[in-house]
């Protein structure tokens, strides 16, 4: 006969505890694979190190100029695997103005390796101050250089592509860098370069 008294197994609780078990335990797999990817496979942007800018040509005529200019970079892939990179571009800015622009070719650069590029373009004439308005002096390396006689340019280079994560999923990348550079206007001549 039965003892109406005894207590019989519940089985709901020992189901909701094998629940929170497994659970936990799928929640710290998914924390260690999310650690794993951002330590080890998160696409991390190309870094970019401009090497030297120049000014082959340069003529100053009647209060305008123009020039060929030269940007010399080195850029690093820090990835796992190769960057890929396309509508990357290369901008002049005077005064907050575009004088000058260039799309740079799609290419790549395996992981972990270096890349030295080089982007050259002509800029056509655009005005600059006149000498005699800005009297302040500027010193420089080689002495002191009168102002009017310097022009600041801006540059800044962009590249944007894609890498791969784990041979499967593609991640966009972009690194931008920024530089301005002090010429001297009488000769093209390259006095400072800030990045």
């Amino acid at each position: 006969m039965d003892d109406p008294y005894r207590s019989k197994p519940r089985r709901g609780r020992t189901n909701l505890a094998s629940c929170l078990v497994a659970a936990v335990f799928l929640l710290l797999i998914a924390v260690a694979i999310t650690t794993v990817y951002f330590l080890l496979f998160k696409p991390k942007h190309p870094r970019i190190a401009v090497n030297a800018v120049q000014f082959p040509t340069f003529t100053l005529s009647n209060g305008t100029v123009n020039f060929t200019f030269f940007q010399f970079v080195t850029v690093t892939n820090p990835n796992r695997d190769t960057f890929t990179h396309y509508d990357s571009s290369l901008q002049l800015d005077y005064s907050g103005d575009p004088v000058g622009f260039v799309f740079i070719p799609a290419g790549r650069i395996y992981a972990g390796r270096s890349q030295q590029m080089s982007a050259k373009f002509q800029v056509d004439r655009f005005p600059v101050p006149e000498r005699g308005k800005v009297s302040a002096a500027v010193a420089f390396g080689d002495g002191v250089v009168a102002a009017g006689d310097v022009m600041e340019i801006e540059t800044k280079m962009k590249l944007v592509g894609r890498v791969r994560v784990l041979k499967v999923f593609t991640h966009r990348v972009e690194s931008e860098v920024k530089c301005s550079v002090d010429v001297r206007v009488t000769d093209g001549s390259v006095l400072a370069l800030h990045c």
